[in-house]
């Protein structure tokens, strides 16, 4: 399922991310990797903060779309 339908409190492990080149490795340099695992902060309407390698970052919808957990 995208990152964007997980709830707050539920860590996963990151299976996918999609997107092109750029986006993928911007996600790449904030600590975004196959494998590693994501907690999902806190959520509004239009973005989301995620724990990630022991660091918060803040993400849209869309990118968060296209990271695929399980």
């Amino acid at each position: 399922m995208p990152l964007a339908m997980a709830s707050v409190g539920e860590s996963s492990v990151i299976r996918k991310i999609g997107g092109k080149g750029e986006k993928r490795k911007f996600l790449e340099k904030l600590g975004f990797a196959v494998g590693g695992s994501v907690t999902v902060i806190t959520k509004t309407e239009g973005s989301m903060i995620v724990g990630i390698k022991d660091t918060r970052v803040a993400i849209g919808k869309e990118i968060a779309n296209k990271i695929i957990v399980g």
